[in-house]
């Protein structure tokens, strides 16, 4: 599709910061702060926001975290920083969040960042590429410890966010960690699994709890198939291949997963369903029911909307999935789905394979869906499709559903392009969204590592992933603004404000990850003695964002 920025701003809204539509909880926590509203203009201030200049910085090859103008960062944590006695942070981090401990105090509160996998080369000295060597337990014991999740208490004082050392809140969540399924019948045999893994995105619950979620689970202990008689078969892992010390059921793992952030213990909700989950974003109705959207990460793959019959429920409810073309939700539901009845017993075991259910109900396959954020200004739904290459959808897009009549719980909706990636628009790959305090949408980019910085190839203008934002107003509304180059081999990952709307949390994720010899890595980000390249949760704070907070003013 050709590319007008015309229709494009349309597609931003023209409606009033007065009209906020995320719940309270959302606003609270800092995934869509609240947007500033009845503030009074000086004329001096609109001055200054009349002559506010937004400018992209060039794509980077640059082995540093690179950042427009008006930012600077500071590392918070990185791999291998003890965050009590006993643990240390996890490797590979992606999703970020932040709790503030008490809602008056958005400076002092609980970090939770998601370890979705890990770099053996670092982790366990096991050289996959070396096909002599052979891999032990205890290397796989290792890497098992590195992936799930991480929370820690951060404050911020004098302008810098650091860990609280040895809080009896910090605590590690690993591939180790007994969690209860929250079902009421037991998944592979068992009602308390063995740890989780593949943490990609997440998301919060209205009751201050962290969503984790599980995406690319078959790398670890393989996949059930099934064959045209139905019949299930064993499909090993290809890449990490824990299962030959491990024999963990795969159906135990695929699932979004509930932390408490007091006391550590978890739960994997069945009724969300099972696929490679990005994210799980969260809409609590008046009536205290809860809408859960979440996309599965792979190329063809489906939309999902899950709406709770009872109130804070996660567990009772209906599962839905999109069909984009008609606009319509269609429920995974065994006894109102005569063809599901032909091909599962029951719900249960179309839950566990709800990819092939949603592919018989005839749901729309899409470019590789990956986070979901709800406008906090619109109420409209963004849902990143990173890419199909397949497809010869390089550069993916941002898909927008608008539910009928603004209603979350609707069973109808329309959707239509928010924006295409491409050079022209100056955005590929998009990954991870994010909301400021004005309502300006800032996006990540997930260019692989594989193609990442290869000449003559679709990425070779964008060089290094990318963070960038889209203003909602000013003479530079709908463009596309690049405010930061990530690091050789990285992902930019996580991005989350502070509930005051001041720090942008970022995950700097696998830096030097394309790296065959420890001894000459690729990448030497955050550039620690040992030269190691170690993923890391930043701070970026200053000026710009400042400004990009207040450019809704130039509208009232």
């Amino acid at each position: 599709m050709k590319y007008n920025r015309r229709s494009f701003i349309s597609f931003l809204g023209k409606a009033s910061l007065g009209a906020i539509v995320v719940p309270p909880f959302l606003m609270s926590s800092g995934s869509s702060p609240t947007p500033i509203t009845g503030e009074k203009i000086t004329k001096a201030t609109l001055e200054r926001l009349k002559k506010v200049v937004l400018k992209s910085i060039n794509p980077s090859e640059k082995d540093d975290l690179v950042l427009a103008n008006g930012l600077h960062y500071h590392p918070i944590i990185k791999w291998g920083d003890p965050i009590n006695k006993l643990d240390t942070f996890g490797f590979n981090n992606d999703f970020t969040c932040f709790i503030p401990l008490d809602d008056e105090n958005p400076k002092d509160g609980l970090l939770w960042v998601n370890h979705e996998y890990m770099n053996p080369l670092f982790v366990s000295e096991y050289n996959y590429r070396n096909k002599n060597q052979k891999r032990t337990k205890e290397q796989v014991d290792k890497e098992m410890y590195q992936v799930g999740g991480s929370i820690v208490r951060i404050k911020e004082e004098n302008g810098t966010w650091s860990v609280v050392e040895n809080d009896p809140l910090n605590r590690r969540i690993t591939a180790k960690t007994p969690m209860q399924l929250n079902w009421d019948e037991p998944i592979k045999g068992k009602e308390v699994v063995v740890g989780t893994l593949a943490n990609c995105s997440g998301g919060i619950t209205p009751w201050k709890t962290f969503l984790t979620c599980e995406e690319n689970y078959d790398g670890f202990y393989g996949e059930t198939i099934y064959d045209q008689n139905n019949k299930p078969q064993h499909k090993p892992s290809t890449y990490y291949n824990w299962e030959q010390f491990y024999t963990y059921p795969p159906e135990h793992y695929g699932w979004v997963v509930e932390i408490n952030p007091k006391d550590g213990s978890s739960q994997k909700h069945i009724a969300l369903g099972r696929f490679a989950h990005e994210c799980c974003t969260l809409y609590e109705l008046e009536d205290k029911r809860v809408v859960a959207y979440s996309g599965d990460d792979a190329n063809d793959e489906h939309l999902y909307k899950f709406i709770s019959s009872t109130p804070s429920s996660l567990k009772e409810g209906t599962l839905y999935v999109a069909d984009t073309i008609n606009g319509k939700w269609l429920p995974l539901d065994w006894e109102q789905q005569p063809i599901l009845k032909q091909q599962f017993k029951n719900q249960t075991e179309v839950l566990i394979r709800a990819r092939e259910a949603s592919k018989l109900l005839g749901a729309t396959p899409l470019n590789r869906p990956e986070d979901i954020e709800i406008d906090p200004i619109s109420g409209n739904i963004l849902i990143s499709l990173t890419n199909n290459k397949p497809k010869k959808d390089f550069h993916g897009s941002i898909l927008k559903i608008e539910e009928t009549n603004g209603k979350f719980d609707a069973l109808t909706f329309s959707a239509s392009t928010f924006i295409a990636g491409g050079e022209e628009t100056g955005l590929t790959c998009p990954d991870n969204l994010a909301f400021d305090l004005a309502g300006n949408l800032w996006i990540t980019s997930d260019i692989s590592g594989s193609s990442m910085n290869k000449k003559d190839n679709q990425y070779t203008s964008f060089k290094n992933n990318a963070l960038y934002v889209i203003p909602r107003h000013g003479k530079d509304a709908g463009k596309v603004i690049r405010v930061a180059s990530a690091p050789k081999d990285a992902e930019l990952t996580g991005p989350w404000f502070s509930p005051d709307g001041k720090t942008l949390f970022l995950s700097v994720q696998h830096p030097g990850e394309q790296t065959k010899d420890v001894t000459n890595p690729t990448s030497t980000w955050p550039f620690d003695n040992d030269q190691i390249p170690k993923p890391a949760v930043v701070a970026i704070k200053g000026d710009l964002i400042e400004k990009m907070n207040k450019l809704h003013l130039l509208s009232e």
